[in-house]
């Protein structure tokens, strides 16, 4: 179907002006700047709202197969464009955890019949799967996912020959979870026998404690040196230190970044004094730290050591999180629905600018994967578009969420927009609270 959005303020490639897109199919096929008068048409007048990319978020967990109890591809791609998330690349630790070849085709087979939004899918990084990964089509494929800290089954990638080779031997870029795993052993051990003692109580103010910057610091130190070593594309995710930062270039062009770094919305909205009132709803791994962190991690949206906003939405069942013990209480929440509204925020806050928050969550993404015909309102790309209205206050609930475990950390929170339209190659997917059941997104695809 064919649309003209008329009249929105748009705000692509660091500015904001007045404009109406033309939609043709799958494209943007004419981009018409200043105020228009269209009539004819499926016209949708987007007086007084806002026009951006649709938002690629690089760091999903979406929990099928084997996992969707606590969510899936079907819902969880509906919940992410309600909140304006137009493509998506999903994580390998689910069950079995994607370490082969065939079962990287089962999921991109999966997104094909169920996914409302755009789609690709990181190949997991073992200690013996090196030649799983050099098979990876660069063109199709996001990226390989290496855990260098605490993970399930065979996922955790701890030896040094295993790290040479695939630092040295990755066909496409290396995403990686970075935490000392000797590190988190020796403070959950410490924390165990405080516990048992009666001197700590088991609660979620002690994650912090147990995966600790130390912890952090270490690691991804450990892996910027590496893929210095190698040359390797590295993107490190969800950071939470301040001392990460120090890692990191800003004094060159994401473009001719080899090693870039991701943080989240909730290490920008929570730290450790929320552990009182959020409990283990906000335990995630890396632990959401201090609230000096949290501050110099806003800078660093700003001023250029970070490149990309990623959600990490991780979604467990409700008495999976909502236990009396910090041993057995998951990590990991779902977020997918409320990214952007919780970004705006902090633009309400004066924080950041509407076009920083474009390039970090739209932008930067696309040009970091190189993905093609994405992340940017240009002629020939593909309509991947989102209207927001920046004045429209609502208190996110529970009951409102479209996360098959029904519940997010953000609950009761006030945030002051409102994602009203979210077109997926060029189809209305959203609006008016909903989601359209019979459209599909595409596979991403890579200039590499």
């Amino acid at each position: 179907m064919n649309y003209i959005i008329k009249n929105a303020t748009l705000v692509n490639e660091g500015k904001t002006t007045l404009a109406s897109v033309v939609i043709s199919d799958d494209k943007i096929t004419k981009i018409i700047f200043g105020k228009n008068d269209f009539c004819d048409g499926n016209v949708i007048d987007a007086t007084g709202l806002y026009l951006i990319p649709g938002i690629i978020d690089e760091h999903v967990h979406f929990r099928e197969p084997g996992l969707t109890q606590k969510a899936d591809i079907y819902t969880e791609s509906r919940a992410a464009v309600a909140g304006g998330v137009t493509s998506y690349m999903e994580m390998p630790n689910t069950s079995p955890q994607t370490t082969t070849q065939e079962l990287l085709q089962q999921k991109f087979d999966l997104a094909a019949q169920k996914s409302a939004a755009n789609y690709s899918f990181y190949l997991g990084a073992t200690n013996d799967n090196i030649a799983e990964i050099v098979k990876t089509d660069p063109k199709k494929v996001c990226g390989i996912k290496l855990f260098m800290g605490s993970s399930t089954g065979n996922m955790l990638v701890n030896e040094n020959d295993a790290l040479i080779r695939l630092f040295n031997e990755s066909p496409c870029l290396i995403a990686t979870h970075c935490e000392d795993e000797q590190i988190i052993h020796e403070n959950t051990v410490c924390c165990k026998d405080l516990v048992s003692k009666g001197e700590v109580i088991p609660d979620a103010g002690i994650h912090p404690f147990v995966r600790t910057t130390e912890a952090c610091y270490k690691s991804t130190a450990k892996a910027v040196d590496m893929a210095t070593r190698f040359g390797t594309r590295l993107h490190i995710m969800h950071i939470s230190t301040k001392s990460e930062l120090t890692l990191f270039r800003n004094d060159i062009p994401l473009k001719d970044k080899k090693i870039t770094a991701e943080t989240c919305p909730h290490y920008l909205t929570f730290c450790d004094k929320d552990y009182d009132e959020k409990g283990f709803a906000i335990k995630c791994n890396p632990a959401i730290k201090m609230a000096s962190d949290r501050e110099i991690l806003r800078k660093a949206i700003v001023d250029g050591h970070i490149d990309t906003i990623g959600t990490d939405h991780a979604p467990h069942l409700w008495h999976e999180k909502f236990t009396d013990d910090y041993f057995t209480a998951k990590s990991g929440f779902p977020s997918i629905q409320n990214s952007l509204d919780i970004m705006l925020n902090l633009y309400h806050q004066d924080l950041i600018s509407l076009t920083k928050i474009v390039e970090l969550m739209c932008h930067n993404p696309a040009t970091l994967y190189q993905i093609k015909g994405r992340g940017f309102i240009r002629e020939g790309y593909y309509a991947d578009l989102v209207l927001v209205d920046l004045n429209h206050e609502k208190v996110i609930k529970n009951d409102d969420m479209l996360y098959k475990c029904g519940w997010t950390p953000y609950d009761g929170m006030t945030v002051k927009s409102q994602v009203t339209h979210t077109f997926v190659n060029g189809n209305l997917v959203y609006h008016d609270g909903i989601v359209e059941d019979n459209i599909i997104g595409k596979p991403l695809e890579f200039e590499r």
